[in-house]
């Protein structure tokens, strides 16, 4: 028996959830102010009919601490950051639905370069 063909997502949304603990020296991606950023993504997406097409995905570190909160779309490796409600909606708008990356709230070079290139 031949099984049915699922399509791909167009689109893999990766929003760093990580949390660290009360008193760490490093910056946290999810603090008591950010902590509904995954939530609003996925209920923007769920309001728009994006659900399935688009797979939003919580994450641990993404390892831009400093430039939280993160999130990393796919394809493409567009790392957006310092994220808001705001931020997310305009992404959806301009990005995932326009196909048009959002440059203002990319990852700055310096923090997000070339790939690694790996020896073979």
């Amino acid at each position: 028996m031949a099984m049915p063909s699922i399509p791909q997502p167009t689109f893999y949304v990766f929003k760093c959830e990580q949390a660290s603990p009360p008193g760490m020296p490093k910056p946290s991606c999810v603090t008591p102010d950010t902590r509904d950023l995954f939530n609003h993504a996925a209920q923007s997406l769920m309001k728009k009919g994006l659900m399935g097409p688009v797979q939003v995905i919580r994450t641990s570190c993404l390892g831009r601490c400093q430039m939280g909160p993160v999130m990393l779309i796919e394809p493409g490796h567009h790392m957006y950051c310092q994220l808001s409600k705001e931020k997310i909606d305009k992404i959806i708008e301009e990005h995932i639905l326009g196909g048009n990356p959002v440059a203002e709230y990319l990852m700055p070079e310096q923090y997000w370069g070339d790939a690694v290139k790996l020896q073979s």
